[in-house]
């Protein structure tokens, strides 16, 4: 909580309950610390200040280095004393700056900013219904702060050859018809054998 700033009970508490909702679901990504109310447990130093923001996201890898931070303010702490104390100081970190405010204080908090020169890297509005809390990204800077962190290089796939193109099948060889055997003509009919003509018996007798 802001040094300088006392909000009432139910916004206190509303505040907290935003804070815990955020890093639960930032621990999915990263190692998540918390300030909620007087609470300093995640401190970020800043040249010889130590600061102490609602949320500290780290990487989850062995080094732990500082990815972003985040500060969320309810009605009451979203005005030009507050951005001065805070907000300016993360967004001068080599780091992201995320801000989160309730929705009908996007255009007050994003007046604030550009008037006192203050980057942040993401401001999202929240709001309730029921019992859920909504987030929406309402601002995302174009500029990516230097957070001073070596990335990471992934080692390249492993470069896949194309598959060698099946050749074509062969074409069948067109054999040639073997020419048709000769006919041979068919056998003559062997010519009917005549009969001897009978002798008539006139011619007998008359002998």
């Amino acid at each position: 909580m802001s040094p300088i700033l006392v909000r009432p009970v139910r916004e206190q508490l509303e505040h907290d309950r935003i804070i815990r909702l955020l890093h639960t679901k930032s621990r999915r990504k990263y190692d998540a610390g918390m300030n909620p109310g007087a609470e300093q447990n995640a401190p970020v130093s800043a040249g010889g200040a130590t600061l102490f923001p609602d949320l500290v996201l780290s990487s989850l890898e062995r080094g732990k280095r500082l990815q972003a931070v985040v500060e969320v303010e309810t009605t009451e702490s979203v005005n030009h004393l507050e951005a001065l104390a805070q907000w300016a100081h993360f967004g001068k970190l080599r780091t992201a700056f995320h801000l989160y405010v309730p929705s009908g204080m996007v255009d007050v908090a994003r007046r604030l900013a550009e008037d006192n020169q203050i980057q942040v890297t993401e401001i999202w509005s929240y709001h309730t219904v029921g019992d859920e809390v909504r987030f929406t990204l309402v601002h995302r800077s174009r500029e990516i702060p230097t957070t001073g962190l070596k990335a990471v290089a992934r080692p390249a796939p492993p470069v896949t050859p194309p598959p060698a193109p099946t050749p074509p099948p062969p074409a069948p060889v067109r054999r040639k018809a073997a020419p048709p055997p000769p006919r041979r003509p068919a056998p003559r009919k062997a010519a009917p054998k005549r009969k001897p003509a009978k002798k008539s018996s006139h011619s007998s007798k008359r002998k």
